[in-house]
């Protein structure tokens, strides 16, 4: 429908000039065209791009959700981002893995194996990726990423390990200089779904 000022002014010249009509159908048509070639497909693609909650940007540039690990030997976790917010609890491990769920520039709010929710300054983690074993019973480090390969080792209950990679559910880590390869689904660390739900 057209606005109502545009269409009084319309029909004021088509009243004076008869003969405009042609001009003044092609400058209407032309403005409906644009409208519905703008508008609409500017709404359509915001809302349904696919990937955009993936692609939004971050203070630090990188994906959200993401690994990293505990940089030192006691990390103070705190309620909120600032030295100034109330502390948490202490993390008494270093190289723990943890998982970055939201980050301002100095700050990132991370989720912990037992998952709990805290805020830690980015000058105490690393890039460096880790994987802890949860379960109760000991996992198998196998020689390849296959159900019947060789058992080179075993990876205690609680126990940290580097990672190096993952591929097609099975995921290479080093523990005590012995590579290897174990299940994605049995380490922490490497789901790539959010562990923590972010909100009360």
């Amino acid at each position: 429908m057209m606005f109502n000022p545009l269409k009084r002014r319309l029909r004021f010249l088509l009243a004076q000039n008869p003969g405009t009509w042609p001009v003044v159908r092609s400058l209407v048509l032309g403005m409906g065209a644009w409208l519905l070639a703008t508008w609409p497909m500017a709404v359509r693609a915001e809302n349904f791009s696919p990937g955009a909650a993936s692609e939004r940007q971050t203070p630090s540039g990188l994906p959200v959700p993401r690994y990293v690990s505990l940089k030192y030997d006691t990390t103070n976790a705190r309620a909120g981002p600032g030295d100034d917010t109330r502390l948490l609890w202490v993390f008494r491990v270093r190289a723990l893995p943890v998982q970055v769920v939201a980050e301002t520039r100095e700050w990132r709010r991370i989720c912990d194996p037992d998952g709990g929710l805290s805020w830690v300054h980015k000058r105490l983690t690393d890039g460096k990726r880790t994987a802890l074993r949860l379960q109760a019973r000991p996992l198998a480090i196998q020689k390849r990423p296959v159900p019947e390969a060789p058992v080179t080792a075993y990876l205690n209950p609680r126990a940290l390990a580097e990672l190096d990679r993952c591929d097609k559910g099975w995921c290479q880590i080093e523990v005590d200089k012995v590579k290897g390869w174990v299940p994605s689904k049995a380490v922490w660390g490497t789901d790539p779904a959010p562990q923590c739900r972010t909100s009360p």
